[in-house]
């Protein structure tokens, strides 16, 4: 992924220290070492949940996912080569264990924006009853919208959106062209302001 990220992205950078630490522990369980794993799943768990969250909608799905999702990735581990960030790499692993979840239960469900409730409040926001009131009814117009739309466009945002994927990531994981993705974020952006629109 590429290093900047949108505003909505929920990840953050480490330090120089905690790269070391993780490559050493990557080195470890590579080396079928389980207590580095552990080690990894904890400093990850939290993450990868949280997308697969966002993906499928339901939480004791998204459960099953992120824990099926590790499992993937312990096996996957040996190939792991280093070429992008840990989380990156279980990024992409949750997303396609998310489409295969999916397409097996044939799934429908809403991706909270988790970053629109979680943002701080605006100054003097938690002192004004209605202006907070105003910011409750927005995000509940927001994750509505979000509900509406078509399950790919929804994915769609989220992956661009809130994780700052490109489109020929996007793409790739979703298996559909560039041109595609593009197409389907643009149609669902539209969507979503037109929804809140007239919803207002």
């Amino acid at each position: 992924m590429p290093a900047s990220s949108s505003p909505m992205s929920n990840r953050g950078d480490t330090g120089p220290v905690e790269d070391r630490r993780e490559k050493e522990l990557v080195a470890r369980a590579q080396r079928g070492d389980r207590a580095a794993f552990a080690a990894l799943v904890r400093a990850h768990q939290d993450e990868v949940y949280t997308l697969a969250r966002r993906l499928v909608g339901d939480p004791h799905l998204a459960a099953d996912v992120a824990q099926d999702a590790l499992v993937r990735a312990w096996r996957a581990l040996p190939a792991f080569r280093g070429d992008s960030k840990l989380s990156t790499w279980l990024h992409r692993i949750t997303v396609n264990t998310a489409w295969t979840h999916r397409d097996r239960a044939r799934r429908h469900a809403a991706v909270a924006l988790d970053e629109v409730a979680e943002r701080p409040a605006l100054p003097g926001v938690d002192h004004d009853p209605e202006v907070a009131g105003e910011m409750l009814e927005l995000r509940g117009r927001l994750r509505h919208a979000l509900d509406r739309l078509p399950e790919g466009q929804r994915q769609i945002v989220v992956l661009k959106d809130v994780y700052g994927w490109s489109h020929t990531e996007i793409a790739r994981t979703m298996g559909i062209s560039v041109t595609a993705a593009k197409v389907r974020l643009h149609r669902a952006r539209a969507r979503l302001a037109k929804d809140l629109e007239e919803s207002a």
